[in-house]
């Protein structure tokens, strides 16, 4: 491997030396004996710019040909006898054609029909449209060669920055949807266990105060403690499950659907807080992001009403419109933390509404209590 990087690192310079004791060993031994030194000095003018061919291209090209030219017409008859004059000359086309860039490459475009010219009136002839397309061909190939090899590796160098860009892009579209379900499944954990928890501690609460006095009040809310628990569980296990590729059966769990509202209004109830479901329409078409997002918004209201409303009754109306649903969990206790709209819960279903593109109001109610009023739209990107 080290072998063929260093061949392809040096292979200008040894092609050039390779021409250039070749073109010297023809000079020196061609039989031009009058003019050798001036010849072998010119010949050291052709060869030798062909290390440079592609960090120079135009310019190693013009030495190269203004030798070629000074050798035709010092000795005539060597560019028919000499191989190696024949192999420089076309590989010096070829590499301008391949090489040249920008400025470089108009000055060739510049270049190559002078070459051309002076090809054709070298004899002292005048012009025979012969003579042009050959000269054309001779000179115009090597080089059109050239420049098309050029153009095909530009077109490949920039398809492959390309895709090396689109796949950059997509690694980071990757990275932002992983971070934002992240975000979405921290939102869903809060959820849950704010809820159980919030449930968990009012039911003990009350548990405790009635466990010498209506042990079976005790015993119900001991219950309510447990299935409460079981279903926090079960969530949890559900949504840590969909960071495991390998886990199918937590993906078929139940999904948090405003359809389930009336289990969440029952487990409510048992808690201890009475709960009025009001549900308007038929949800036809509604995005499964919205619907989770709705449920998870009653779910928090109604939490918050359980922990900071005190003794208060809670009204739920979900009404499914044809292009947004709406919901709203209103309560008639005392208000509370809720009411200064800084708590965590407040903050998480305003997060839940931005998301969506939608519209939230929340506050308390003029004739006391607090209501929170989402509006979410179906959109394409929700």
């Amino acid at each position: 491997m080290r072998a063929l990087r260093l061949v392809r690192d040096h292979a200008d310079t040894a092609f050039a030396v390779f021409c250039t004791v070749a073109m010297q060993i023809e000079v020196w031994f061609a039989g031009y004996s009058a003019h050798r030194p001036l010849l072998s000095l010119l010949a050291l003018f052709a060869t030798v710019p062909l290390a440079f061919r592609c960090v120079y291209p135009l310019a190693s090209y013009t030495v190269i040909w203004l030798a070629i030219f000074a050798i035709v017409n010092l000795a005539p008859g060597f560019d028919d006898q000499s191989v190696i004059f024949v192999v420089v000359f076309v590989f010096a086309l070829y590499s301008l054609g391949a090489n040249a860039r920008g400025r470089q490459a108009w000055g060739a475009a510049v270049l190559v029909p002078f070459a051309i010219t002076a090809f054709v009136t070298d004899d002292g002839d005048a012009f025979h449209w012969g003579d042009i397309v050959f000269a054309a061909l001779i000179i115009g190939g090597p080089w059109g060669a050239g420049l098309a090899i050029r153009l095909r590796r530009d077109r490949e160098r920039s398809l492959t920055l390309r895709t090396v860009e689109l796949e950059r892009d997509q690694d980071e579209r990757a990275r932002v949807a992983v971070m934002e379900e992240r975000a979405r499944i921290a939102r869903e954990l809060h959820d849950v266990v704010a809820h159980a928890i919030s449930v968990v501690v009012v039911q003990a609460r009350g548990g405790r105060k009635v466990l010498d006095s209506d042990p079976q009040a005790s015993r119900t809310a001991f219950d309510s403690i447990e299935r409460t628990g079981e279903q926090a569980l079960g969530e949890m296990r559900r949504l840590l499950g969909m960071l495991r590729d390998d886990d199918d059966d937590h993906s078929r769990a139940p999904q948090p659907s405003l359809v389930r509202l009336e289990s969440l209004a029952d487990e409510m109830r048992a808690s201890g807080l009475p709960v009025e479901l009001d549900v308007e329409g038929v949800p036809n078409g509604i995005p499964p992001g919205i619907d989770v997002s709705g449920y998870r918004i009653v779910q928090e209201a109604l939490t918050n009403v359980l922990k900071h409303a005190g003794p208060a009754v809670a009204r739920v109306t979900v009404r499914y419109a044809p292009d947004a649903v709406e919901v709203t969990v209103a309560d008639d206790g005392r208000g509370g933390l809720a009411g200064s709209g800084t708590g965590n819960g407040l903050l998480g279903i305003r997060e839940r509404v931005a998301v969506v593109g939608g519209e939230i109001d929340a506050g308390p109610e003029p004739e006391g209590g607090f209501a929170v009023h989402a509006r979410l739209p179906y959109r394409d990107d929700a």
